[in-house]
């Protein structure tokens, strides 16, 4: 017999337990700052147990992107998602993991290249799994065209 799931939908001030009526825009503020940090809880507890960090997993995620190449803080400042990481912090720590090595560039001198070590992608291919899993049980309660529907508002509001 198939059962459907049903779940209690909150609304932000039930979440928030505001006392006062929210307007529709003070609404959606708040909704999106709650929800972001909602989601970055659940990032940590998540990376936790790999002894790294939501921006040190975009790190890792840009450098293998670079499919080979390097890329320098600029560039991995320039794709970062949180625009206020520390990027050098960052790779530093990802090379004391060996998660990534930092090289001076053969033919500049002044230039520093980053590369994705072979370890960071070992451990990228192992979250990558866990990850979309993650990402398919934060987004259930949405169909395809929801997502797309909020994914077009997101991309609209940014503007």
């Amino acid at each position: 017999m198939y059962t459907q799931y049903l779940y209690r939908q909150m609304s932000i001030e039930e979440d928030i337990k505001s006392t006062v009526k929210l307007d529709e825009r003070q609404k959606t503020i708040i909704n999106l700052v709650y929800t972001n940090n909602w989601l970055k809880e659940k990032a940590m507890y998540f990376f936790k147990d790999y002894d790294l960090s939501a921006e040190q997993y975009n790190v890792l995620r840009i450098l293998r992107g670079q499919k080979g190449n390097p890329a320098n803080l600029s560039t991995l400042q320039e794709r970062m998602l949180n625009k206020m990481s520390n990027t050098t912090r960052l790779v530093d720590k990802l090379v004391s993991k060996e998660l990534v090595i930092r090289q001076q560039c053969a033919t500049n001198r002044r230039k520093i290249e980053i590369y994705i070590t072979e370890k960071g992608l070992e451990l990228l291919a192992e979250l990558d799994p866990k990850i979309n899993q993650n990402n398919d049980n934060t987004t259930k309660n949405l169909s395809l065209e929801e997502l797309k529907t909020l994914n077009t508002l997101l991309d609209k509001l940014r503007f």
